[in-house]
């Protein structure tokens, strides 16, 4: 792939022609070596790739896009965010993908964040976002899978779609550099004014801005903890520290969840 776009909004680019994972590319060489932050692997050839949950994502050669971003971010006092401030950095970069799929999209209105970091065209899955840890816990991956121009022969799932079915005509390359530079742009706008308020969503005006593009705030949901629990409710809102706020349907308590797998309900 030729990405001058997207070359340019990274402080450094590698394209692979194909690789098992981007993640695994760059957590690997961000350990043993010097990659700066904002760091940035792509390929449109993923072949051992993962979701949320443990999910197999595999980017289909040619027509999904796979790419990784090194994120090392330091404070204003000059100091790195500590890995127990993290927390917040998936959902930035959920954010930063729902831009980027504005940008293509004929009609805002369309597109939506499904909590923490799906981005859905039409209510269908088009992009999701997996961060890691890097292992001496200076720095975070993070990784993120978009639908090109998959037909829908080649979708992964019944919910899932792609730009090209959603109407967007750019095509090959122009589409994988158009997409990620806007991407990436936003990533890193929103990342630096996420650190820039000392790691504060409310102060950096994120959570405000989170809340909006979340479709999921006001649906009926159903959600699936860790431990196999699970229960429905009124998603309400998204707390400070980036939790979803559900008023379950049982009791009318309203629950945080940090981790688990939401799905809309549209009948209950």
């Amino acid at each position: 792939m030729h990405l001058p776009l997207s070359a340019a909004q990274a402080e450094r680019l590698l394209v692979l022609d194909s690789t098992g994972s981007t993640n695994d590319d760059l957590v690997a060489a961000a350990s043993v070596g010097h990659e700066p932050h904002f760091s940035v692997i792509a390929t449109g050839s993923q072949t051992s790739g993962r979701g949320r949950l443990g999910r197999v994502w595999v980017a289909e050669p040619g027509a999904s896009l796979a790419v990784s971003v090194l994120l090392r971010p330091v404070l204003p006092d000059g100091e790195p965010l500590t890995a127990d401030r993290f927390g917040w950095l998936p959902l930035v970069a959920g954010l930063a993908m729902t831009r980027a799929v504005w940008s293509l999209v004929d009609d805002e209105a369309r597109v939506g964040l499904k909590w923490p970091n799906d981005v859905q065209i039409d209510g269908l899955k088009v992009a999701g976002i997996l961060a890691e840890l890097l292992p001496a816990g200076d720095g975070v991956v993070m990784g993120a899978g978009l639908n090109l121009s998959l037909t829908t022969e080649q979708l992964p799932t019944p919910v899932s779609t792609s730009l090209a079915l959603a109407g967007v005509t750019l095509r090959g390359d122009e589409l994988a550099d158009v997409a990620l530079a806007a991407y990436l742009e936003a990533l890193r706008d929103l990342s630096n004014r996420f650190v820039a308020a000392g790691a504060d969503a409310a102060l950096a005006g994120i959570g405000r801005e989170l809340a909006a593009a979340c479709s999921t705030i006001g649906a009926r949901v159903r959600v699936e903890l860790p431990d196999g629990r699970s229960f429905t409710g009124l998603a309400t809102g998204i707390d400070d520290t980036g939790r979803l706020l559900v008023r379950r349907s049982v009791d009318g308590t309203s629950q945080a969840v940090a981790a688990g797998d939401v799905t809309h309900l549209r009948y209950e």
